[in-house]
This record gives C-alpha cells, sequence and structure tokens, in this order.
C-alpha cells in the first residue's frame, strides 16, 4: 500500500490470489538483498541457482523489491540473469514498472523498457500529469511513442503548466511528418455540449482557446485532436461526433454510444433529499435510547470515556459545545497545557478528569509530517523513549499526574503521520486502560496507581506486503462488563481478547487471518444481546463479547482498515476507504452467519443498503440528525440519508488553511465539526443542505480527534492539550458523576 496520496498508483486487486507457501531461507536472503541493495548477495545466490523470478506469498519478487528500492545496478544484475520483466505481484496487479514509477526512479525505468517492459505509454502520462521532466527524458529516451498520444502528452503538460515538459515533447514532435485535419470554428461549435449513455454517465464537449475539450461532466479536462472528419482523439482514446440531417445528434467513444442532450436535458437536477422533518429520527438517534443500557448512553453525558465517546458514536449534545473561537488570537481559550512527547491518541474525559497518553523520545526531536503525500518509509525512532499515562484537570488544565507505563527503544518504526501513542485510553471512572501496542497493555486507577500491566507481544502495524515499512499500532482499547477487549491486527498472528479489568487475566482470546489495520472494535449492549463489531481487511466480523464466538462475517472491504464501525439505531456502519473499493455498509444488529453480499447486490437480508465507493480512508464516519457524514483525506465531505444510504450532497471543505483530515469528526447541538491537520476545525450544520457555520483556528497540528464535555472541546495537538469554550458552569465533584 501506497500510504495516503501521493505514490499510491491504480488498479488495486483486493484478494490474494497467490501461494501462500512458505518461502525457504535462501530466497528470503535473496529477498532481502534485493530489498537493501546487497549486490554481492544477490549475485552469490544467483550464482548458486537461485531462482531469479521465485516469488513471496503475495507473488512480489526480487525485481519488485529493487526496483520499488531504486538500486539500480540490482537491477542490472537481475535483469541479465532473466528476471521477468513484466511479472506482476498477485495481490496489486503491479509490475517492476509500476514500482520503479512509484518510487521516482527514472534510471531504473529506462532500463526496464529497454529491455521490454510494457507500461511506457502509462507512465509517460503520468510523469507528464506531475511534471516529472527526468522520468518524461527517460521514457522517450527508451522508447517510440505513437504521435497521436504524445500530442495528447504536450497539451496536458501545457494545461499543467509544466512548460519544460512540453518543450521537451515538442522537440520529438518536430522531427515526425504527421498529417493535420482542420476542423471549421463553425463545425467546432457544433459538437460542443453534453453528452449521456443509457447508464447515464455524462461527459461535456466544450471549446477552450479554439480547441475541442472532453471530460466527464463538467470537467473538461483533456484536448482533442482532430484525426479524420468528424473523428478526433486524446490519447489512445477516439470520439467519433454522429451526424444527422446536418445535425449532431451524439458521439461514441471506443464503441459506447452517447446521446446529444437538449439544453433542457443538460441542466443539472437537484437530487431529491429526504428533509429533515420526514425523516424518521425514530429509526435513528431514538431508537438508540431505547436500546442502549443506561449506564452505556451518554449521548447527553459530560462523560467521554473512549475514543470518539460512548459507543465512538461522536456525539455531544446537551454539553453547549463551543462554535467559535480563535487560540492563537487567545479567543475563546480556556487552557492550554504543554504535554512532552508525540501522541495521535484522544483525549478522554470522565468528572473532572481528564486522561491521555504520550511517548517520550530522549532526542527531544520529534514531529509530525502533515499533507497529503506517499512517503511509506518509516520513522527510525532508535532512542530511548519513555511512555506515559497523563492525568489533567478539567476545569484548569493543571497536571494532577502523570505515570510512566514503560521506557525502551521502541520495537518498531512509526510512520510520519504516526507516533508510538497512537491508541486512545479508556476508562469507566474507576479503571483507565492504556494501549501502547508492543510496549503493552496497562491498567490504572484514576489516582495512578498502577494495577496491572501485560505484553501482548511484538504487535508488528506496517505494510502487510513488505513487513519493512512499519507505521506503528493504532487499534484503541474498549471496555465491556468487566473486561477490556483489543483487537490486534498485526503482521503475524493477529487476534482479538478479553481481559480482566480487575487482574489482566486472559478471558478469551480468537486468533484472526487478518493483515495489519487500524481500527478500534465497537461493543453495543441491546435487547438482543452484547455484539462486539470489529473491522478488517478480510471481513468485518460481528462476536459475542462475553465468549468470543463469531456471530457473522462480512466480506468486501479495503486493503487497510482504518475507520471504527459504530452502532445508530438498528445497524451497525462499517467502512473502509483504499482504492479500488471503498465500501460503506450498514448492517442489522440481527445479522448471523456468512452476509457477504454477491456481485451485483447493494442490500440482503442482513445488510440494510450498501455502496462499493464513498467509505472514508483514514476519518471514522459520524451518524447524527439522520444523516450520515464521510470525509475523505483531502476534504471532500459526503452527507447521506442514513435511512436510505442516498447521496444528498458532497462538497469540498478544505481551505482557509485545511488541506488534509485524519481526525474524525464529531457532533453537538446541530452542528459537525472537522478537524484538519492543520488545526484549522471546520464547523458545518447538520442536516441534508450544506451550510458551512464557520473555521476556526487551533494554531497548531492536530491529527488526534477531539473530545466535547461540560462546554468545552479538549483538542490534542502536536505539543498541548487545548480546551476551548466556556467557563464551567458548576463545580464537578470527585473522580466521576
Amino acid at each position: 500500500m501506497r500510504y495516503l496520496v501521493g505514490r499510491s498508483m491504480i488498479f488495486l486487486m483486493l484478494v490474494v490470489t497467490g501461494s501462500w507457501s512458505v518461502a525457504g531461507d535462501s530466497e528470503e536472503a535473496f529477498w532481502r538483498a534485493a530489498k537493501t541493495g546487497d549486490v554481492a548477495v544477490v549475485q552469490q545466490q544467483l550464482n548458486e541457482g537461485i531462482d531469479v523470478n521465485s516469488k513471496t506469498k503475495y507473488g512480489a519478487g526480487a525485481l519488485a523489491y529493487a526496483c520499488d528500492r531504486g538500486h539500480t545496478d540490482v537491477v542490472r544484475i537481475l535483469l541479465k540473469s532473466g528476471a521477468d520483466v513484466n511479472a506482476t505481484d498477485t495481490f496489486y496487479g503491479f509490475s517492476a514498472m509500476d514500482w520503479a514509477y512509484s518510487g521516482g526512479h527514472h534510471e531504473i525505468v529506462r532500463l526496464l523498457l529497454a529491455a521490454g517492459a510494457g507500461g511506457a505509454e502509462k507512465t509517460l502520462r503520468n510523469a507528464v500529469t506531475s511534471g516529472q521532466q527526468a522520468m518524461v527524458t527517460a521514457v522517450l529516451g527508451a522508447v517510440e511513442i505513437q504521435p497521436g498520444f504524445l500530442f495528447s502528452c504536450r497539451d496536458l503538460a501545457l494545461e499543467r503548466g509544466h512548460k519544460e515538459v512540453a518543450q521537451s515533447i515538442d522537440e520529438i514532435l518536430a522531427d515526425l511528418e504527421i498529417e493535420t485535419v482542420d476542423v471549421s470554428q463553425e463545425e467546432l461549435e457544433s459538437y460542443a455540449g453534453m453528452y449521456a449513455n443509457e447508464n447515464g454517465q455524462k461527459y461535456k464537449v466544450e471549446i477552450r482557446d479554439g480547441h475541442l475539450w472532453v471530460g466527464l461532466a463538467f470537467q473538461a479536462v483533456m484536448r482533442l485532436r482532430a484525426t479524420k472528419v468528424q473523428e478526433f482523439q486524446s490519447f489512445n482514446n477516439k470520439y467519433v461526433f454522429q451526424v444527422q440531417d446536418g445535425s449532431v445528434v451524439g458521439l461514441t467513444r471506443e464503441g459506447v454510444v452517447f446521446k446529444k442532450l437538449s439544453a433542457e436535458e443538460a441542466r443539472p437536477q437537484e437530487p431529491a433529499v429526504t428533509s429533515p422533518e420526514t425523516v424518521d429520527e425514530a429509526d435513528f438517534d431514538d431508537v438508540d435510547l431505547q436500546l442502549h443500557r443506561p449506564q452505556d448512553l451518554a449521548v447527553s453525558s459530560p462523560n467521554w470515556p473512549q475514543f470518539r465517546g460512548t459507543g465512538a458514536r461522536g456525539i455531544g449534545d446537551e454539553q453547549n459545545a463551543p462554535t467559535q473561537w480563535n487560540v492563537p488570537e487567545q479567543q475563546g481559550l480556556r487552557w492550554k497545557t504543554p504535554i512532552a512527547g508525540l501522541g495521535n491518541s484522544c483525549p478522554i474525559v470522565w468528572g473532572n478528569r481528564v486522561f491521555l497518553t504520550t511517548a517520550i523520545s530522549e532526542s527531544g526531536d520529534t514531529s509530525l509530517r502533515t499533507g497529503l503525500y506517499g512517503d511509506v518509509a518509516g520513522v527510525d525512532d532508535n532512542v530511548n523513549h519513555t511512555w506515559q499515562v497523563v492525568c489533567i484537570d478539567l476545569a484548569s488544565g493543571e497536571k494532577i499526574w502523570e505515570k510512566t507505563s514503560s521506557e525502551s527503544v521502541p520495537r518498531y518504526k512509526r510512520h510520519l503521520k504516526s507516533t508510538h501513542a497512537n491508541p486512545t485510553p479508556v476508562t469507566d471512572g474507576r479503571h483507565v486502560v492504556a494501549l501502547f501496542g508492543p510496549q503493552g497493555l496497562f491498567c490504572y486507577d484514576v489516582n495512578g496507581n498502577l494495577l496491572w500491566s501485560k505484553d501482548l507481544g511484538d504487535l508488528s502495524s506496517g505494510w502487510f506486503y513488505d513487513e519493512d515499512y512499519q507505521w506503528g499500532f493504532g487499534s484503541s482499547p474498549v471496555l465491556f462488563e468487566n473486561t477490556v477487549i483489543v483487537q490486534c491486527d498485526v503482521q503475524k498472528g493477529s487476534f482479538i481478547a478479553a481481559y480482566d479489568l480487575k487482574s489482566g487475566d486472559e478471558v478469551w482470546k480468537v486468533q484472526r487471518d487478518e493483515i495489519p489495520t487500524w481500527a478500534t472494535p465497537t461493543v453495543y449492549d441491546g435487547p438482543g444481546g452484547p455484539l462486539l463489531i470489529t473491522n478488517g481487511t478480510h471481513f468485518a466480523r460481528g462476536y459475542d463479547p462475553r465468549t468470543g464466538d463469531e456471530r457473522w462475517r462480512l466480506s468486501g472491504h479495503s486493503e487497510i482498515a482504518v475507520p471504527t464501525p459504530y452502532v445508530v439505531g438498528d445497524r451497525v456502519l462499517v467502512t473502509s476507504g483504499y482504492r479500488p473499493i471503498k465500501p460503506i455498509y450498514a448492517i442489522r444488529l440481527t445479522a448471523r452467519g456468512d452476509i457477504s453480499l454477491v456481485d451485483g447486490q447493494s442490500s440482503n437480508e442482513h445488510i440494510v443498503w450498501s455502496h462499493q465507493q464513498g467509505g472514508p480512508y483514514l476519518v471514522t464516519p459520524i451518524s447524527y440528525r439522520g444523516c450520515f457524514y464521510t470525509c475523505t483525506n483531502n476534504g471532500i465531505l459526503s452527507c447521506y440519508d442514513a435511512k436510505s444510504g442516498q447521496r444528498v450532497y458532497r462538497k469540498r471543505i478544505s481551505g482557509g488553511g485545511a488541506e488534509s483530515f485524519t481526525a474524525s469528526p464529531v457532533a453537538a447541538d446541530e452542528k459537525v465539526f472537522f478537524t484538519s491537520e492543520q488545526g484549522v476545525v471546520v464547523v458545518v450544520s447538520a442536516g441534508p443542505k450544506f451550510e458551512l457555520l464557520g473555521t476556526n483556528n487551533l494554531g497548531a497540528t492536530c491529527l488526534a480527534t477531539p473530545a466535547i464535555s461540560r462546554g468545552q472541546m479538549l483538542f490534542r495537538t502536536q505539543h498541548h492539550l487545548i480546551a476551548v469554550g466556556q467557563p464551567l458552569p458548576r463545580p464537578i465533584g470527585g473522580q466521576g458523576e
């Protein structure tokens, strides 16, 4: 997986189809040498007869690893020894060219093309799009590209403002004899308009600077070049306009017919939206009031006991949550408390106390890198760290206590956006449980006395495809009755387990056939009995939280599962969002057995509705007042009718300093809050009509989800815990309510 947006490639395969045989020591040494660029070991293994095309369980080979890492000398040796230059792995379908381009290794791309690798046109187009001059030069110097494709690349470069790239392509075009076709301005104007096929897919053709441009509706981005009468080309796609009785009636694109729409047909239609007055609220929030036990509800409770509050629902109604503040200008700021180290764990609240965790490097030189990028290499914090649980007074921001749980060098690296303290702690007002991944599980009382601790094993979390890429553990613990439950989906030996809250003794443990994920489980206790819901790459699952017995499973998820499931009314919402599939499922709480959808289905007796696209990658969605909201990493907000699953609007909320989003939204008092990594909090009115209420500035990087309690919102920024809002309306007593 290429983390986030940047180096992400396309056409991912979600189902592993390769061999699962265990590799021998020789193969492991060969692949390791290719990864590290150890030419001597690679050559030695080849001399001893190793198969140059030996494959891992995911179908990857030494050539792919060397291309990904940029080890040019190793690539030369492997190619000379007969490495299959066009082999693809069985998970992603990536070739050596894909890995070399993904890593920006233009010299290796040139070597691969010279050795007969396919994909030159795709690589050239991608390089032109991103303005990679060296990559463009490598491709053009290695193979011949058809003139029509070159013209489109030149036009694309000019459109993107990559003048140097366009000039290098023009130099090649100048040496070619190319027949041109002239089309009159009047004829061009007759082609302009909106076209649609029988499936509702639309293209818009428009005139810009005397040329035709085509793209998906309202996104004309590709210039068309005339090749024959009524025939145009963009890259390798041909567009043929159909004329009848002197009028343009349609076009065909690669054999698919699109009818030209009249002005009335082309006019945008407002979606049919269920208004707040007609949404049956009893199916959602009110039903929740009936199904939850009173002590589990806390929708209007001042306590915020776990990640995203009770049930991970993220709702803090009746807490008088603030709507306007500006921390750099001291507007609405209650207090700002420095927190040593780094932690993406979220603050939790019980009574007058706030709890959070952190990991402190003795080097003191630690930070998070925000934004939209694709680096996958881990940060090697190879110095001593101190893992702490911190307790802070809610009213004043003063530290009540801080306790050290562990001290050592981290067992694994972390991602550039990750920390060694990602999981959010959980409390019941008597116990505070913190999970530090491979450092262990720790249980304190609310006064900071350690009750017990437990080593859960290595818990290496990262890119399943290549274990050298380590990113940090992320799943948070949850409480049920007298147990703490942890979901540990890791590189080897994934499991879910329950431990006695008083002693730490194992109550039950179930192995999971899952690759690393970062999703927190959710526990729901209703009339049908308690249910533990987990997200996962292979399956979302429902368990009995008392025994660990599986009740149901659902296939069809993204390669990496991050968002937390949560219950709304009579269903649980499960999402994931790494391409190509980005599913959203609304699952009945009564589900049993294998509830997976078959091809073409969007619902069955167990699934109320679903979408195969639209699920978020990092941000857990929220359902509030009959609407279901998702937010992408780059700030595309979608709102759905939670009952039917129909999307009612889609808007971009990035801007004004907000560029990227990792924290999950929370809601309160008819408002939904979206916290960007840049510390700009976007406030949107709840409901099926988009209304931006404002943006508020924290003045610091923020990747953690906020908490809401007693008129305040608590934000964990890179180096502080910040409270914004109104002064507390009354004294708070003791440890809890």
